[in-house]
């Protein structure tokens, strides 16, 4: 009997640890309400990644170490944890300093020059290279195959009479 006891003392104290087990986030932990609204410095360096700083010329915004820039990231962690979207953070930066803090030009009226140059300075390449080859093959084919004999200012007649007597000595 103490046999029988014991087992159910074991099986007992099983049943109750797996119904008091609560489940464990080791590496994903459940979002919290504070932890959802606050955003990462992964979602905040998204968005300074697409600005520059308007102090530091060409840095960007995720990497420079200006007191300037880490308060406008702390700015943009605030915006975010506002609610605003991205676009909606990056036009108030453009608002605020100009389009100069983008680090993609929007892509509309003069500033698509800088998107279309670089395929209309290749195309305009590659059409003055055909050029340039086609021009080089016409003057190859246009050459004749074999060359005309120098001038010496002998007549045509005196030279064959010169190749007929040769041939007549053998």
């Amino acid at each position: 009997m103490t046999k029988n006891r014991f087992l159910l003392l074991v099986l007992f104290t099983a049943l109750v640890s797996l119904l008091i087990t609560v489940k464990v986030y080791a590496q994903d932990p459940a979002p919290t309400p504070a932890s959802a609204t606050v955003p990462s410095d992964n979602d905040v360096n998204l968005v300074a990644k697409k600005l520059y700083c308007p102090v530091c010329p060409n840095t960007p915004l995720d990497v420079c170490e200006t007191q300037a820039c880490k308060d406008w990231r702390a700015q943009i962690r605030d915006q975010l944890a506002s609610g605003w979207t991205e676009q909606e953070v990056m036009d108030y930066f453009v608002k605020q300093y100009g389009e100069r803090v983008l680090a993609e030009p929007e892509r509309g009226g003069f500033t698509s020059l800088v998107w279309m140059l670089p395929l209309l300075i290749v195309a305009l390449g590659l059409v003055f290279v055909g050029v340039v080859l086609k021009s080089w093959r016409a003057s190859r084919l246009s050459r004749p195959l074999v060359q005309p004999e120098p001038q010496t200012g002998i007549s045509k007649q005196i030279l064959d009479k010169i190749e007929a007597e040769i041939r007549n000595m053998d």
